[in-house]
């Protein structure tokens, strides 16, 4: 039985990096629930156990912090929607396209904030929507092996395929004209359509 009159073990002191990663950690789990704009900076510094300075000390302003966990966000969308890579090719642009109209249908909300800036009136929230377009652009075009030349077509349908998943997912669920294995073959089959006109 341990000693109660014992001191309790000394909390190791986070390095400034570590310190960035939980408090971005925590306002990743919060803005499942809330949107990023009402994220209250008391209560991510109470979460942390540091001081509201502290916070500020790490990240200058609301904005720099909102921008940082949005930029994980969208780091984290691109692992998630990752295919099998050891798939055959057609195999992963279905999977990953799947995996996109999910996510979308999940964090609707956080979908059309990240797409349109919604809360957070900076540049950069754009930034990071372009390289995760950036980023499923690539995969789809490694997974098929398209050419460079038809870059500008896979990253227009991605945007194509996100409307259409924000769009499918504002339907209440009984009421979608379409299932999702169906929207998914739909953008597949669109894709493979605009390919084939600057093949």
């Amino acid at each position: 039985m341990s000693d109660p009159a014992a001191p309790a073990p000394a909390r190791r002191r986070l390095s400034a990096d570590e310190r960035r990663r939980q408090l971005v950690a925590i306002g990743l789990a919060k803005i499942v629930e809330t949107p990023i704009q009402d994220l209250s900076m008391d209560d991510i510094a109470a979460e942390a156990g540091i001081s509201r300075g502290l916070l500020f000390h790490y990240f200058p302003t609301k904005t720099d912090y909102y921008l940082a966990c949005i930029a994980a966000a969208g780091r984290r969308m691109l692992r998630t929607t990752a295919p099998d890579e050891s798939r055959p090719g057609p195999e992963q642009v279905e999977t990953t396209t799947r995996l996109m109209v999910e996510q979308i249908e999940r964090r609707r909300d956080f979908y059309l904030a990240l797409v349109h800036g919604h809360g957070v009136g900076d540049p950069r929230v754009s930034e990071v929507m372009d390289s995760v377009r950036d980023g499923s652009t690539a995969r789809v075009m490694a997974a098929l092996e398209v050419p460079e030349r038809q870059r500008d077509v896979v990253r227009a349908w991605w945007a194509y395929t996100e409307d259409r998943a924000l769009t499918w997912s504002a339907v209440p669920t009984g009421e979608r004209p379409v299932s999702v294995s169906e929207l998914v073959e739909e953008c597949v089959a669109a894709l493979h359509a605009l390919l084939s006109i600057r093949a």
